[in-house]
């Protein structure tokens, strides 16, 4: 009698397993498909509740409107033509280690960390702003104290923390709330903020975004408030100062020059008409005079008006070419898209918080359905 070999027995017993396992998998996929199909009102219902949860927290949530400007600024690479300074300014790299290159050290890249500065977002406290129900205008920090809406659950999970805040104030220090008194008399200090201007600091911080295209060499500023002329006023104000930002700090070196060239220049011009003058007085006082001591004087003091003349010409040159080379590095921003009213919301984004809502209830009623037994048994 044929007996099958040792190796072809073990590889139909594990077909055979195999066939069983597959069998046994599909039965229980039916199993529960059974299941949720039979409790289909149940996961209705669920659902249902999840959008009505869905349309409660759309219609609670304030809106917010997004203003958005996109510039270029200009790519300054003075004293270098190179191909591998072109690839620098593309990716974004300080290649200026020559020493026919000027260094830049504030590149597109640190736009969102200078706006995200202390002293940058101190500037926008005062910055005046109008809403579109105001009918006069108002700081910036005054409208993010005084007109922000807040979604009416906040009242109830923020009690905690303004009970806490309360208990602590309660024990806190007279000499702490004297100092905020007087700081707030004599101004901000960005060394020393009080609680309250760290706390609008950031609220503005959180409500600015800068986007940068390395690829594109573009920078987009977005600013989200809940007013849309708002919105659009910041955006445009940070545009502003980040320009003048960048422009103080890469013409600081050459402003500096400038004013030391017009404090030479000025010099040279009251040594010149000093000169001039004692050349003149003598010249009328000894005029018709022969002798050769006055006539040797008279050449002394033409030679003194002659070369301070000279060299007030050459400070002059100096201020001229100052003035030049400042203009020459002034950075140059090409706004392509500027700032414009927003007229759609951008938050809150109502099919999404909808789909979730919905889609987490229909999660959460298919996981008790398939697990209850589980969970009665524990």
């Amino acid at each position: 009698m044929y007996t099958l070999p040792t190796s072809m027995k073990s590889n139909i017993e594990k077909n055979e397993f195999m066939i069983q396992y597959s069998q046994e998998k599909t039965r229980s996929t039916l199993e529960l498909l059974r299941k949720v199909w039979a409790s289909r009102k149940l996961i209705l219902k669920v659902c249902g509740i999840g959008a009505f949860v869905g349309i409660v927290v759309i219609l609670g949530t304030p809106k917010e409107y997004t203003a958005s400007t996109l510039i270029a600024p200009e790519s300054i690479r003075r004293g270098s033509s190179s191909g591998m300074s072109m690839l620098a300014d593309v990716a974004d790299i300080d290649m200026s280690s020559s020493s026919t290159t000027e260094r830049d050290a504030i590149y597109p890249s640190l736009y969102p960390a200078i706006v995200n500065s202390t002293p940058f977002l101190i500037r926008l406290f005062d910055i005046k702003v109008r809403g579109q129900k105001d009918s006069i205008a108002i700081t910036l920090s005054q409208y993010l104290r005084e007109r922000q809406r807040k979604p009416w659950w906040s009242v109830i999970t923020s009690a905690p923390f303004r009970l806490a805040g309360q208990v602590i104030s309660l024990f806190g220090s007279k000499s702490d709330e004297d100092g905020e008194r007087v700081k707030a008399k004599s101004g901000i200090n960005p060394f020393r903020l009080t609680r309250k201007e760290a706390g609008m600091a950031g609220a503005i911080a959180s409500r600015i975004n800068i986007g940068v295209d390395k690829k594109k060499r573009t920078i987009t500023i977005f600013v989200t408030m809940q007013d849309p002329l708002v919105a659009a006023a910041v955006a445009d104000t940070v545009r502003s100062h980040l320009k003048e930002y960048v422009t103080e700090y890469r013409t600081a070196k050459t402003r500096k020059t400038l004013e030391y060239a017009e404090k030479l220049r000025q010099e040279a011009q009251a040594a010149y008409y000093e000169a001039q003058e004692k050349y003149t007085r003598y010249a009328d006082t000894n005029q018709g005079l022969v002798r050769l001591a006055s006539r040797a004087e008279l050449a002394r003091l033409r030679n003194e008006m002659d070369l301070a003349l000279v060299i007030y010409n050459q400070t002059e040159q100096q201020v001229q070419a100052a003035k030049t080379k400042l203009e020459k590095v002034r950075p140059v921003y090409a706004v392509i898209q500027p700032v414009t009213v927003p007229l759609r919301a951008s938050k809150p984004r109502k099919m999404m918080i909808l789909a979730g809502c919905i889609l987490l209830s229909g999660a959460g009623s298919v996981t008790w359905i398939l697990f209850r037994r589980g969970f009665e048994r524990s």
